[in-house]
């Protein structure tokens, strides 16, 4: 199987690759009713997209959605919803030169293993520009969610290279090119960057996302965890390398009694699970994060071999990020929404009729 596709009841197939003609996503389950215009993608879009500072690529994309079916007088009707987004700025003469080199870091190689042919154009189908479609069908799941069962998602980049922020505030999030949530050091990312950029180099980065108003219930004991599910749709995206639920990997070092989220009739006292326990939500905040590697596309020379396995040297030229965590936030945010919403239409399919249990625990002390 091709795998271009995700999710149970509410499915979504991506399309396309960075320099064809356009890309694209059909959202399939969605139920009907939901009102939804094609204006409403553009703030996802513009938050994901390349071109807004000089620390991501220089490519510019329209990024304009076209809704081909699913949707009448701005309704969706229960059928499948046709997304299309055309490439308005490709440069594909940037790769001639790369076309027959495997680059270090690249899909290049496990790309020609698998397909025995590949397209070198901006990474073809393994390129970021995929994403796009993924952030335009996560814009109705949040609306979805938002309206069913009062649920937000939201993400920060919660480090860049090695500076972590030194204090939160969701209101700068969005009010700088970096989603960081500490407005006094953002000028120290962007002398950070300037260096990196200067250098020629890359560096990685780590976003969080988080999930308010996720009802207790969501997600299913084995195989339809809900933090495995969020685990491998996060997993999913480009230049992801390692993904946490909670506490994540610093569970490692904790005592039970530390881990050990306490439980009292006022609400639960902390959240090391990240919201999640025995693959079902607790009620809590689903809270997980991505590491995501340094760009691999690099104007430094590397050192690899070509199609005939000859040793080449590779500089890689033309426009690109060189910290691909700067604009992941919107991409985490739509694939935890996505696995929220199709979680949600799974439990109401099976456990609809079970209703409010009791007790029911708040998600914190303050309720």
């Amino acid at each position: 199987m091709s795998s271009n596709a995700f999710g149970k009841l509410l499915t979504v197939t991506t399309f396309g690759e960075s320099h064809g003609p356009a890309i694209g996503c059909v959202v399939d389950g969605c139920p009907p009713g939901l009102e939804i215009s094609a204006g409403e993608f553009t703030q996802d879009l513009q938050r994901r997209a390349t071109g807004k500072s000089r620390h991501t690529s220089a490519r510019r994309e329209a990024d304009e959605v076209e809704i081909l079916s699913g949707v009448y007088e701005g309704v969706t009707t229960g059928t499948p919803i046709a997304l299309l987004i055309r490439n308005t700025d490709q440069r594909s003469k940037d790769y001639a030169n790369i076309a027959r080199q495997f680059r270090p870091g690249h899909a290049d190689y496990s790309y020609w293993q698998k397909y025995g042919i590949r397209d070198p154009r901006g990474g073809g189908r393994s390129s970021a520009r995929e994403t796009t479609t993924r952030v335009a069908a996560g814009v109705i799941a949040k609306k979805w969610l938002a309206q069913r069962y009062g649920v937000t998602v939201r993400g920060w980049l919660s480090q860049l290279g090695p500076i972590v922020p030194q204090g939160f505030d969701w209101n700068a999030v969005e009010e700088n090119p970096f989603f960081w949530p500490h407005a006094a050091q953002v000028d120290e990312l962007e002398s950070y960057m300037d260096a990196l950029r200067k250098s020629g180099d890359s560096v990685g980065a780590r976003v969080t996302v988080v999930a308010d108003g996720v009802p207790p219930g969501w997600g299913e004991p084995i195989y339809g965890k809900l933090d495995g599910e969020l685990a491998a749709a996060l997993m999913s995206i480009n230049a992801v390398k390692g993904v946490e639920i909670g506490d994540g990997f610093d569970v490692v070092a904790q005592k039970g009694t530390e881990h050990r989220d306490l439980i009292s009739a006022q609400g639960f006292h902390s959240n090391h699970a990240g919201g999640i326990l025995g693959g079902i939500s607790t009620g809590q905040q689903v809270v997980a994060s991505i590491a995501l590697k340094p760009t691999s596309s690099l104007r430094l020379p590397g050192q690899s071999v070509d199609v005939d396995g000859q040793p080449i040297e590779v500089v890689t030229t033309g426009r690109h990020d060189p910290c691909v965590g700067i604009r992941a936030t919107p991409i985490a945010e739509a694939m935890m929404a996505l696995v929220l919403m199709d979680q949600a239409l799974r439990h109401r399919a099976q456990c609809g009729d079970v209703g409010d249990v009791s007790p029911r625990i708040p998600g914190t002390l303050d309720g």
